[in-house]
């Protein structure tokens, strides 16, 4: 969440930078207008805690003068003064908690470098790597979808039956391949990350920490039994490894890697492309992430999007570098970029990654602080993560590039260590 210090000392630039992401300014104003109204109520709680205490220490002065009626005199206005003390303790909670509901709500302040504009239509395409639009013969024009089921590596029917649509089964090559992505985004980030295998069911506050809750609740499968949530991402969990905890400024960054299953319900999918691999509840996704000092981050941040494009330029897919504008920024972003590579055979540019800045927006929820060197006290971190390699989409524009004019696929040789070096999903015999 923002600092509330930023609302009552400069909420009008607060109001101005929530603009730029679509925000309507009023609900800076509402907390402004609780934040006032907290501390008042708290001024005047104080005031008659310290009224009773001083009432309490004259009643024992009384009572050891044998001056019992004047004890019990005392001692009356003092249980009135408790009453007055618990009402007013009473309306300052529920005016902390109307406060507190509000923050989760209120978006995270965009980066003064994030660029302008109203939705995804206005997101600034920085660069492209390793793409010809002329390059594609009319072999690798045909979708996934039709690729898998020609060579029996996706069962989209028996996804369905199983557990629904928008669920997928791979099978052989189509599932090692799964693994074999997954296993490269982990060997290539192992030199400064450290691995994890977190839970990919948590919390309330662990889904709250980072953002996903209150707001997205519909975006997520709730298991309301137990109250757990599957996991969307291992930013979830990876996040809330540092929750509570105070760093020294000289171990940070803290970097962490971590292989999840990732589960999304969707919910806003009705009349967007739902085909194949294009958007699926359930994948497998290699997240990296970091706890940094705020002067660290960006070139932290810098780093995470080179690892995520090392990969893609490895599996020699064509990418691009978006820059998230403000209207498209997510509800904890401060900044972010998107990779997207190229499908020839459902000829789109398809996001594999999004590689994300939060200041010390998540921090704040998770209450993760570093002990700053040479200094007092304590500061909170910021956080940083991105996809090393979601798999869906990277799987898809593999299988379609790397046809074959027989109708086999072939695979890049950076994969070979994790395919037991079969290269080649070889076409059917007819």
């Amino acid at each position: 969440m923002i600092d509330v210090r930023l609302l009552r000392t400069g909420p009008d630039a607060v109001k101005a930078a929530l603009v730029r992401k679509k925000v309507d300014p009023a609900e800076v104003d509402r907390a402004v207008d609780l934040d006032v109204r907290r501390r008042e109520l708290a001024g005047r709680r104080d005031v008659i805690r310290a009224k009773v205490k001083g009432l309490s220490q004259e009643v024992g002065k009384a009572r050891r003068a044998g001056d019992q009626a004047t004890a019990d005199a005392l001692a009356a206005e003092s249980r009135a003064l408790g009453g007055d003390e618990h009402s007013i303790d009473a309306e300052a909670g529920e005016v902390e908690a109307q406060l507190h509901d509000l923050l989760l709500h209120i978006p995270n302040l965009p980066s003064p470098d994030a660029p302008d504009g109203a939705s995804a239509d206005d997101n600034p395409v920085l660069r492209i790597e390793g793409h010809d639009p002329d390059a594609f013969a009319a072999h690798q024009r045909v979708p996934h979808w039709d690729i898998g089921a020609q060579l029996g590596i996706l069962d989209l029917e028996r996804g369905a039956r199983i557990s629904g649509s928008m669920f997928v089964v791979y099978r052989g090559m189509g599932a090692t391949l799964v693994r074999a992505l997954c296993q490269l985004a982990l060997d290539r980030n192992a030199d400064a990350f450290e691995e994890i295998r977190p839970p990919t069911l948590v919390r309330t506050d662990t889904l709250t920490a980072t953002g996903q809750l209150p707001k997205f609740a519909d975006d997520a499968y709730h298991l309301e039994r137990d109250d757990l949530w599957a996991i969307p991402t291992a930013e979830v969990p990876l996040t809330s490894m540092g929750r509570d905890e105070v760093y020294d400024e000289a171990d940070l960054p803290v970097r962490l890697m971590a292989h999840t299953t990732c589960y999304r319900r969707e919910a806003g999918s009705a009349g967007r492309d739902t085909r194949g691999l294009l958007r699926v509840h359930e994948f497998d996704k290699v997240e990296i992430l970091a706890f940094t000092t705020p002067e660290e981050a960006e070139k932290v941040h810098a780093d995470l999007l080179r690892r995520a494009e090392g990969v893609l330029r490895e599996l020699g897919l064509g990418y691009r570098v978006v820059d998230i504008c403000t209207g498209d920024l997510g509800q904890s972003h401060a900044r972010a970029y998107d990779l997207e590579v190229y499908s020839p055979g459902v000829d789109q540019w398809l996001e594999v990654s999004s590689v994300s800045w939060f200041s010390d927006y998540q921090a704040r929820r998770a209450n993760i602080r570093y002990r700053p060197a040479g200094g007092r006290g304590t500061a909170f971190v910021h956080t940083l993560n991105g996809s090393a390699l979601a798999v869906p989409r990277v799987w898809a524009a593999l299988v379609e590039t790397g046809r074959q004019p027989d109708g086999s696929v072939r695979l890049p040789d950076v994969l070979a260590p994790y395919l037991r070096g079969q290269l080649v999903i070889p076409a059917p015999i007819c």
